[in-house]
């Protein structure tokens, strides 16, 4: 099953860029294993897949030391007391969504003499439940995380509320990249899951977060 819905996936990925005239091979995949089995990551693995996310710094690190072969990235909340513990296995930091997290992600770093890249969290609809930065209030706090020396930051990311019509995610997905294009063109969006992720490649995403999507 999982074989068919990565095929299934790469196919509308493929139609989406195909409409708005964008190289598929530009879109960034990463294939979220919350809650999934090694067996099952293994499968995914072996059928291609070389980024992988997760959501739980304890999850990750059980399956960093049966899948260490992979390239890792944390998309899910991260605690300041599981920083340390991080480092040690995520490439990339998509959910960095304070300043508080970025200077302990700075200094843990510097302890392992690791230049950390990571993406500003940034809550670009009302939800209570959603973490991130105060868009109206980046410009300025980005600047103060960009003069810290252990940090790359590549990009921003985002989370759509839960809907059933994917074009409601829009309106946030382009918040976030008009945000981006003002702070710096260059920098990634990170953007998009299962239920919206073509949506999100219309407006732009470059890397998109699929679980539901590859796992069933």
């Amino acid at each position: 099953m999982i074989k068919e819905n990565i095929l299934r996936v790469k196919e509308r990925i493929a139609a989406v860029c195909g409409r708005i005239k964008v190289d598929p091979q530009k879109i960034t995949l990463v294939c979220v294993t919350k809650g999934r089995s090694v067996e099952e990551i293994l499968e995914a693995v072996n059928l291609g897949f070389r980024c992988l996310g997760e959501n739980r710094v304890q999850e990750a690190r059980d399956k960093y030391k049966q899948i260490p072969a992979v390239d890792w990235q944390m998309v899910g909340h991260l605690q300041l007391n599981k920083v340390k513990d991080a480092l040690k296995i995520f490439s990339l930091i998509h959910s960095v969504d304070s300043v508080e997290l970025a200077q302990e992600i700075n200094k843990q770093a510097a302890k392992i003499n690791k230049i950390q890249d990571i993406l500003l969290e940034v809550k670009t609809s009302p939800e209570v439940t959603k973490f991130g930065f105060n868009p109206d209030a980046l410009v300025d706090i980005s600047k103060e995380i960009l003069n810290l020396d252990n940090l790359r930051v590549k990009g921003l990311m985002t989370i759509a509320p839960a809907a059933d019509n994917p074009e409601e995610a829009r309106q946030y997905f382009t918040k976030l990249r008009v945000l981006r294009d003002t702070l710096s063109p260059s920098w990634f969006l990170s953007m998009g899951m299962t239920d919206d992720f073509e949506v999100a490649i219309e407006e732009g995403a470059d890397i998109i977060r699929l679980g539901r999507a590859i796992f069933g």
